[in-house]
């Protein structure tokens, strides 16, 4: 595709504008603020609590006093919302822990959302931390191996939604790709009172080599198989497409694509097709890289995050969820 008619060029490139910083400013094409990050954060029982994550430096999984602090520390850092994980104490077969009204997530928001009533929390809606096996729905065994079962596991992940509305959560999002979960979610805040509760959809999540380090930080890594049964082959990018209309269709306010920076092209299409509210998580792995090269003087981590961040916002992320969020919005203000 040509922007001059065959055989026209423009007089000149346009290097004359990169001379001045003010120039460049005022010129630039996309722009990137703290105000577009969500910091997620882990969250688990206790007091004073920090528990490392090896896999991802700087990251931990918090008690809820701490999860106060580290969400207050964003908070004034310009980021607005933070996205919650939980790790129960006790795991069982059906995910008690996760729509329990008492549950590690349901303590969290109900103390985020009373110290700290301008931010904005969002709760992943998931089974896997809370199954015994690590899965994201209601297994059934049989002597050739086991199958997750999609339409029992829709009642668990309404109910969970419900339990984290009705603590005071601003947002859900379901993150396990089970088929019809945005219709369940929708159908069942609706009917418990919560019609203005938006759904972020994980609409567009692969089975991705990327979420290592994740499974370490929330305990969550499957007992037995994987999860390409009902995670998207990173082969399809169309399918990708049909699973964010259906998600859409089904109700969802906002939508995912994870993981995000091996997924740049997904990025683009889904906000080029629908237009609609899409966000990108940078997920662990991605942030667990650079530190690692960071560590060993390889890269430079600040020019390697930013570039990464922007990158994600070229491609139509109005949203994007990242660990490196308060280095970030740091370095952001820094200029």
């Amino acid at each position: 595709m040509s922007f001059y008619p065959a055989g026209s060029f423009p007089a000149h490139r346009p290097r004359r504008l990169r001379q001045s910083p003010r120039l460049r400013q005022l010129v630039r094409e996309t722009s990137l603020n703290a105000g577009q990050l969500v910091l997620p954060l882990f969250v688990r029982s206790g007091r004073k609590l920090r528990r490392p994550i090896a896999a991802m430096p700087g990251v931990y999984q918090l008690s809820p006093d701490e999860l106060l602090h580290e969400a207050g520390r964003a908070l004034e850092a310009g980021i607005p919302a933070v996205l919650l994980f939980g790790i129960p104490e006790r795991k069982d077969a059906r995910a008690s822990g996760a729509y329990a009204a008492r549950g590690i997530v349901q303590q969290a928001v109900r103390l985020l959302k009373r110290e700290l009533p301008e931010l904005l929390v969002i709760t992943d809606v998931c089974l896997c931390e809370y199954m015994a096996h690590g899965h994201c729905g209601l297994v059934q065994r049989h002597k050739s191996g086991a199958r997750i079962l999609n339409d029992p596991t829709l009642k668990l992940l309404a109910r969970t939604a419900v339990s984290h509305a009705e603590a005071g959560a601003d947002m859900v999002a379901p993150s396990d790709m089970m088929d019809g979960r945005v219709r369940a979610l929708r159908a069942e805040l609706d009917r418990h009172g919560f019609p203005d509760t938006p759904i972020m959809a994980y609409a567009a999540k692969f089975a991705s080599a990327f979420y290592g380090p994740f499974r370490e930080a929330a305990e969550s890594a499957p007992k037995f198989g994987d999860r390409r049964s009902y995670q998207m082959d990173p082969a399809n990018a169309s399918e990708a497409l049909r699973e964010v209309a259906l998600d859409i269709q089904e109700g969802a306010d906002l939508v995912m694509v994870k993981p995000a920076l091996s997924c740049l092209d997904i990025v683009y299409r889904v906000k080029t097709a629908f237009g609609y509210p899409t966000a990108a998580y940078a997920v662990s792995a991605e942030y667990s890289m650079v530190k690692a090269a960071a560590a060993q003087g390889w890269i430079d981590e600040r020019a390697v995050v930013l570039e990464s961040l922007l990158a994600l916002r070229r491609a139509g992320a109005d949203i994007i969820i990242t660990y490196a969020a308060v280095d970030a919005a740091r370095w952001l203000k820094e200029g």
